[in-house]
């Protein structure tokens, strides 16, 4: 093949040589470019990762990972309800990429190395892991998280935990489902929402049947089933002992019983999803299906509460990872394609969208790693009760803002960011998942109403946090005054006019957290751009509507 010089015209070969288009964005060091990400892992204590971190960030920017984040969403999970021969299977089939993409999660410990190694930062260092995997694969994150997550539901009952935990934190990946007896690993999903019931899992229907000791016997039917492929999930239903009604139970089914029996575990049907492609959720049903149960019988909500506080937060640092893949494939291509004389990224209007973008990820990526900090072994009555509320109320405001921000940096690829061959239309579809997943934006505003009226510790908790900066910021402390008397005033409202409020209550509130966060650890210049922006007499409705004076260059070129 004869090379030909650049700009070159053939005839009868080619009409040009293509200029002006950015080379793919592939061989990247995902930690090392991400500099805010790196600085936060070390404000929060866990700078002692940052060598494992470096490692994970060149995995998975290089090439190969990225090419099977696009192949395990091109080839979707199948499902396969019987064998040839017409017997129950109930397996679901994975496009060999995904297996590789979760190995490697899994393998850096993504889901369970803060269970595992308890030390300080752990908790901080696994969302950073966690974060630079859904950044370019976010299917995979689910199971993953929910891995995570289940330990908390899990550890107080030593009938499950003593042979389960141990392998929940095993490092290795084996995708097939063998013998309890010969598998040394296990990921765990969940099945908690019925067609009837929804976010209202109390209106579901599927029943447990004690079979003596920790043991039920499982009827019922649920309407979406996480990860279906895993090894094991926290089911809850309505249990009785003899003729004594338990009440919502919350129960650990395996998929393979002793000897390498498998538990009915019917795969009715796979969701066609609008997004999260590469991950299977499934409507599944229980006939005679066996579960242990966890916790206190009667006892489920409880129970299950502690996972759900887990995976509400891997929905905000899920939604950030997003946020950082739309901000960075943004910035690559506003970097390499020149118009009207200039480099795109050098257009003052540009330069203001992307700025604003990445003011926006940074205060969701601060928010998710606080909120990872307060999850620490060792943490304080204080620190509970402060992340009971954090929790909920940045998992409704991030989640809101992950997909118009997916929305504004696929504009700036312009029509490259409308087609499948670039990773923002994915990106795009993906983000709605995560303020839908445990909970939609109005469950999630009356859970924040729920946590101050139940517990007026969140809200003492809360105040204090946001006093650490007062008087850094007149207009923040303006905005604090005028949310805490919100506040203040909801807590005592009838229920009506205190649920019409919950939504603004939680969007304030998560404004002044992100904003407190902005002052403690970002630029001084960041941190102020941040609250006038958001806060501000002239702040816009829309990306890129910075305040005059704002240094839009300085703040795109840290990131």
């Amino acid at each position: 093949m004869t090379a030909f010089s650049r700009g070159q015209r053939v005839i009868g070969s080619a009409t040009h040589y293509v200029e002006n288009q950015p080379r793919w964005r592939v061989d990247v060091d995902e930690y090392g470019l991400n500099a805010p990400l790196a600085a936060a892992v070390s404000g929060f204590g866990a700078e002692w990762a940052d060598p494992e971190l470096r490692e994970a960030g060149a995995l998975v920017g290089s090439a190969g990972f990225q090419r099977d984040a696009y192949l395990a969403n091109v080839h979707t999970p199948i499902a396969h309800a019987h064998d040839r021969w017409g017997f129950r299977l109930d397996e679901v089939e994975y496009d060999p990429s995904y297996h590789r993409v979760i190995g490697e999660a899994v393998a850096r410990g993504a889901h369970t190395s803060a269970w595992a190694d308890p030390r300080p930062g752990a908790h901080v260092a696994r969302a950073a892991t966690f974060m630079l995997f859904a950044q370019v694969e976010p299917g995979h994150a689910c199971p993953v998280s929910m891995t995570h997550a289940a330990v908390a539901s899990i550890e107080g009952s030593p009938w499950v935990a003593d042979e389960w935990l141990p392998r929940a934190y095993s490092r290795e990946y084996e995708p097939r489902l063998l013998p309890n007896e010969t598998k040394s690993s296990a990921l765990i999903g969940m099945a908690m929402t019925e067609k009837q019931g929804g976010s209202d899992v109390r209106a579901g229907t599927t029943t447990g049947e004690s079979m003596g000791g920790h043991a039920y016997q499982i009827t019922g039917h649920k309407w979406f089933c996480s990860a279906p492929m895993s090894d094991a999930f926290l089911v809850l239903a309505h249990t009785t002992r003899g003729n004594v009604d338990e009440g919502l139970s919350c129960l650990f089914v395996p998929r393979m019983l002793p000897h390498g029996m498998r538990n009915v575990f019917r795969i009715q049907r796979l969701k066609d999803k609008l997004g999260n492609r590469s991950n299977a959720s499934a409507e599944v049903e229980f006939d005679g299906t066996v579960g242990f149960v966890l916790g206190e019988p009667g006892r489920g909500v409880r129970t299950i509460l502690e996972m759900v506080q887990r995976t509400r937060l891997d929905c905000v640092l899920g939604t950030a990872a997003g946020m950082r893949q739309s901000l960075a494939e943004a910035l690559w291509h506003t970097r390499g394609r020149e118009a009207f004389g200039a480099l795109l990224v050098d257009q003052p209007a540009m330069t203001a969208v992307l700025a604003d973008l990445a003011l926006e990820y940074e205060a969701a990526m601060l928010s998710g790693l606080r909120l990872a900090q307060l999850f620490e072994a060792g943490a304080t009555d204080r620190d509970v009760a402060l992340r009971r509320l954090a929790t909920p109320v940045s998992k409704y405001w991030v989640c809101k803002r992950g997909p118009q921000h997916a929305y504004e940096a696929l504009e700036c690829l312009g029509g490259n960011g409308y087609t499948e061959s670039f990773p923002l239309a994915r990106r795009y579809r993906e983000q709605p998942v995560m303020a839908i997943w445990e909970g939609s934006g109005n469950v999630i505003a009356l859970d924040v109403l729920r946590a101050l009226t139940r517990d007026s510790e969140s809200g003492e908790a809360f105040a204090d946090e946001l006093g650490s900066t007062s008087g850094a910021s007149t207009v923040l402390d303006a905005h604090v005054d005028r949310t805490l008397a919100l506040l203040s005033r909801l807590t005592h409202e009838d229920a009506t006019e205190a649920q019409t409020q919950a939504r603004r209550l939680s969007e304030d509130l998560a404004l002044a957290f992100q904003a407190s966060l902005m002052l403690r650890h970002a630029p001084s210049r960041d941190a102020e751009a941040f609250i006038a922006a958001r806060l501000g007499d002239d702040r816009g409705a829309q990306y890129g509507v910075l305040p005059s004076g704002t240094d839009a260059a300085a703040i795109v070129a840290r990131h």
